[in-house]
């Protein structure tokens, strides 16, 4: 896989430039710097990357970063403000006195910063963001911080499909502590579990019945029994800032006979592609033969069915390369890649069930280590 330094020659620039906060995954994985205020980060050929920061982040940004750290008064800031008030030609004029362009920028890069720039040398946007993919080959490191965000997610399933499993159950719905057991109350306790990991979650999804069709709906109101029940929780580790991602499918009670049917399909087209990845076989490969797999059972995707991707990457993002999709590329050893086949029609119900592993040149090696039980 091509080199940052790679992709700033073949782009015919000089140097890469970033202008984010580490909520931005290119500017946490290339500084490993945590801030919530935008630095600058620019990479040059065959040097490590420079990233300026306010005076009184320097000594935690040099402790913290294998960045070379410079202060904004040390590119020049105080200088060139004698002469410029305007925030962004004084970043852009700071850029040119420590590396002449051509400047190559993601796609992401503040316009108003960009169009600074182009006033001391020539701008080229990384229109493909080429950027993403050296991040997803993942490092030992990386790929131990995702295991543990990845227990997080495991002990919080542990808490929602526990709460159902001893719900009291009253006329079909479920109640915990003489009150009803809603899909909120659900969420509430998986955040505490998560938060003694000392990570969080946005948008986990606890979703009942009619609403399990709908893939990404979060859910809301009573469960119930005899009904889908999925579970897809994607939290993330304050530390390092790496997500982890799994759902489940469960039902108190068995559900009606077609939700059945889906659940023992879903599987089946999960440990089917769990067997089909390994480096060198591609995203498009794994997705078309789940996809296959479904049409020989009858089950059509159009409208309803298998209406997303196998999967995806993971990483500082939650969705990042590869893609397991019909235009997923070559799958690398060191991928992290969620395998989260399902199926979906309304009137029936949705089932969904993920696992997240690593890709290697001998299959894929499962991180997820929980039960795949529908009943509970």
């Amino acid at each position: 896989m091509a080199s940052l330094d790679d992709l700033i020659t073949s782009s015919g620039a000089t140097a890469y430039c970033l202008h984010a906060s580490s909520e931005n995954a290119a500017m946490r994985h290339m500084s490993r710097f945590v801030t919530h205020d935008p630095v600058t980060i620019i990479k040059k050929i065959n040097e490590p990357p420079l990233m300026i920061v306010p005076q009184m982040e320097a000594e935690r940004a040099a402790r913290e970063s294998p960045a070379q750290v410079i202060t904004r008064q040390q590119a020049g800031y105080l200088e060139i403000f004698e002469h410029e008030k305007d925030p962004w030609k004084i970043q852009a004029e700071m850029i040119s006195r420590l590396s002449k362009g051509p400047y190559l920028l993601p796609p992401d890069y503040p316009v108003a910063l960009a169009r600074a720039l182009e006033s001391h040398d020539a701008v080229i946007i990384d229109s493909t963001d080429r950027l993403s993919a050296p991040r997803a080959i993942k490092t030992p490191d990386e790929i131990s911080w995702i295991t543990r965000a990845q227990r997080a997610a495991e002990a919080a399933m542990e808490t929602a499909i526990s709460l159902i499993r001893h719900a009291e159950i009253r006329s079909g719905a479920l109640y915990h502590d003489d009150a009803p057991l809603t899909s909120d109350m659900v969420r509430y306790e998986m955040n505490k579990t998560m938060l003694r990991y000392d990570c969080t979650a946005d948008d986990t999804i606890v979703s009942c019945g009619p609403e399990t069709a709908m893939p990404h709906c979060i859910g809301a109101g009573t469960l119930l029994t005899h009904e889908p029940i999925v579970i897809d929780v994607f939290p993330r580790d304050n530390k390092t800032g790496y997500y982890a991602d799994m759902t489940r499918t469960v039902s108190r009670g068995m559900p009606s006979g077609r939700v059945t049917e889906l659940y023992e399909a879903v599987k089946d087209a999960l440990l089917l592609s769990e067997r089909m990845v390994c480096a060198g076989k591609t995203g498009a490969e794994c997705y078309q033969a789940v996809r296959d797999y479904f049409a020989e059972l009858g089950f059509r995707s159009d409208t309803e069915g298998f209406i997303h991707s196998l999967g995806h990457g993971v990483g500082l993002e939650i969705h990042e390369a590869p893609s397991l999709s019909g235009i997923g590329g070559e799958l690398s050893s060191g991928n992290v890649i969620t395998l989260e086949p399902g199926l979906y029609y309304r009137g029936i119900g949705g089932v969904r069930i993920e696992n997240l592993g690593i890709v290697e040149k001998s299959g894929f090696s499962r991180i997820t280590d929980y039960s795949m039980d529908m009943i509970v």
